[in-house]
């Protein structure tokens, strides 16, 4: 066989695997809308709010149809990890992560193609505005995790007093959450969301330490691991759980204002720098005219 005829083969074999790329992609159907649990309630809240997510979310989720297909099973699980800390956000999947990274990858590259035309700079500019579509999807998501942190941080040492003052009126410690979920006044708080969720685990049959446990795997920050650890130390030793609540609140909020008291001396340490070129640059506004006067002058 001639050189002639391998190359038609190779050209041949090309184009089947094309054809058989787009029509894999074209057949794919969309992945179906999460409809239970976590993930399911905030599908369900992002399509009802409206807006860009809920009008691309058919695309989002053809997408991420494709996107299964791809051998990513380690950024897969890293990115149902990142999904699980930051409260299910918007209901996304692993796929639909992906989905939204390479819509905004492409959204984004359109948007600097016709930017750098409109301006005439160099067209190798379109790949900077593609990577900033790209990372876009994971720098909100990330946000919100790290916002969702704080908040429960925050919220924390007061709601484990006011549980602990439930029980000692009575109340076991499922009722004392639910009358703190109950009476909150912000029901989208993150953790008011938290423990609304362990109340659910509870009445679906799960142990009060898989409930708990899940909660320290959802917000995995050091005051939730010694709250939970706290709690099920409790109950495993049968120790008054009431004081033991009491006893963790105070030591959250001590090692809170420890924390608080760390920042305002490194934030001391970090002005240094700024401060220093504040400095330089007024010496520079007021010696500046002098030195050019003496240098017209020829005194230097």
């Amino acid at each position: 066989m001639t050189s002639a005829v391998y190359a038609w083969i190779a050209i041949a074999m090309i184009v089947s695997g094309i054809f058989w790329g787009f029509y894999t992609l074209a057949s794919a159907k969309p992945q179906p809308q999460p409809h239970l649990g976590f993930k399911g309630l905030r599908r369900k809240e992002a399509l009802e709010e409206g807006g860009l997510f809920a009008a691309f979310e058919p695309l989002v989720r053809l997408v991420a149809s494709w996107v299964a297909y791809l051998p990513l099973h380690e950024q897969r699980r890293q990115n149902e990890e990142l999904l699980k800390h930051s409260g299910h956000y918007l209901g996304l999947t692993a796929n639909e992560f992906f989905a939204l990274s390479f819509l905004g990858f492409v959204g984004m590259s359109l948007v600097g193609l016709y930017l750098t035309y409109l301006a005439g700079l160099p067209p190798i500019l379109f790949t900077v505005f593609g990577a900033i579509g790209a990372a876009m999807p994971y720098f909100q998501i990330t946000g919100v995790r790290d916002e969702r942190f704080k908040q429960v941080n925050r919220g924390l040492p007061a709601a484990i007093d006011l549980v602990s003052l439930c029980m000692g009126a009575g109340l076991d410690f499922p009722g004392s959450i639910r009358q703190l979920v109950d009476k909150s006044p912000d029901k989208r708080d993150a953790l008011v969301e938290e423990f609304s969720w362990i109340l659910q685990e509870l009445e679906l049959g799960k142990t009060r330490r898989q409930a708990l446990e899940n909660f320290a795997d959802r917000v995995p920050t050091e005051a939730v691991r010694d709250f939970v650890g706290a709690v099920v130390q409790a109950e495993e030793k049968g120790n008054p759980l009431a004081e033991v609540l009491r006893i963790q609140a105070n030591m959250l909020r001590m090692r809170r204002s420890v924390r608080a008291e760390e920042q305002a001396a490194k934030a001391a340490v970090m002005l240094m720098g700024p401060l220093m070129l504040i400095f330089g640059a007024i010496m520079i506004c007021l010696l500046g005219p002098f030195i050019i006067t003496s240098m017209e002058a020829g005194v230097f």
